[in-house]
C-alpha cells in the first residue's frame, strides 16, 4: 500500500510530456520530486528532454508503477493504445491523475461513449482499470506554467478537481497547491463534467470563489442541453 507524507518529495511517473506533461514534470522536478517520464516511442526519444529537466526517461510499464502518484497526459485517442494490463504492477494506493480532454472535430475522432454522456476521466478509468483523479485538464498549459503564485495571493488562480477516492483527492490537492493554484473540490468523478471543454471554468484562469459559483450554476446534473452547449464550444485552446 502505498502511503505519501503531507510535503515530502514524491516519485511520480508521467505518462506522456506533451504541452502539460512537460510543464508538469518541469515544474514538480522543480519542487524536489523524481519524476519518471514515458511515452509512446519509448525512453530513447526521451534524452534530450531529461537531460534538460532532470527527469528519468523510462517505459510506459515503468512509468505506471514508478511511485506515490501516476499521472496521464496523453490524448484521449491514445488512451486505448494503453497496455491492457497498464497498471498491473501499479501498488495499491497509488494516485492515479488524469489530465486529458475530448477534441472530437480536431483531435481524437468521435467516441460513442463519451457523446452519449460519459464523462471523459470515466472512461479513462475504465481502460486503466483503476480509480482516477481529474486535474490539470481545464488549464491551458502557458497559464500552468505561467500563473502559479503562493497560497494567499489575492485572485490566485484555481483549478477543479474530481474523483471518487478521498485520500487520493486529498494527495491532489497538496500537490495542487504546492504548484502555485488553489485546489476547488468539484465533487465525483461523475461531476467532472463540470470542468471538461465548453464548460463556464474551462481554461478561464479564475479565482477559487468565481470557479466554485459557476460550478454551482451548473448544477449536479449533467442534462442533455449542457452536453450540446458543451459540445458546440469544444476547441482545442491553441
Amino acid at each position: 500500500m502505498v502511503t505519501v507524507a503531507a510535503g515530502e518529495p514524491m516519485n511520480i511517473g508521467m505518462i506522456g510530456v506533451g504541452m502539460i506533461g512537460g510543464v508538469l514534470t518541469r515544474k514538480l522536478v522543480g519542487l524536489g520530486h523524481q519524476v519518471f517520464v514515458a511515452n509512446s516511442r519509448g525512453p530513447g526519444s526521451l534524452g534530450d528532454f531529461a537531460r534538460e529537466t532532470g527527469a528519468h526517461p523510462v517505459s510506459v510499464r515503468e512509468a505506471a508503477k514508478a511511485g506515490e502518484v501516476v499521472v496521464i497526459t496523453i490524448p484521449q485517442k491514445a488512451v486505448p493504445n494503453l497496455p491492457e494490463d497498464l497498471m498491473a504492477e501499479t501498488p495499491e494506493g497509488t494516485v492515479i491523475i488524469d489530465t486529458g480532454n475530448y477534441y472530437p472535430v480536431q483531435r481524437d475522432g468521435r467516441i460513442a461513449e463519451l457523446e452519449q454522456g460519459l464523462t471523459e476521466s470515466e472512461w479513462v478509468q475504465k481502460h486503466v482499470k483503476r480509480p482516477v483523479i481529474k486535474v490539470f485538464n481545464s488549464i491551458y498549459f502557458v497559464s500552468l506554467r505561467d500563473r502559479g503564485t503562493p497560497a494567499g495571493t489575492p485572485n490566485r488562480v484555481a483549478l477543479p478537481i474530481s474523483g471518487d477516492d478521498a485520500r487520493a483527492k486529498s494527495v491532489v490537492m497538496a500537490l495542487v497547491d504546492s504548484l502555485g493554484f488553489d485546489p476547488v473540490d468539484n465533487g465525483t468523478l461523475k461531476d467532472s463534467w463540470r470542468q471538461q471543454p465548453g464548460t463556464s471554468i474551462y481554461c478561464e484562469d479564475l479565482p477559487a470563489a468565481e470557479v466554485k459559483r459557476r460550478l454551482g450554476e451548473m448544477g449536479t446534473v449533467q442534462t442533455p442541453q449542457h452536453r450540446a452547449s458543451a459540445h458546440a464550444k469544444r476547441d482545442l485552446p491553441w
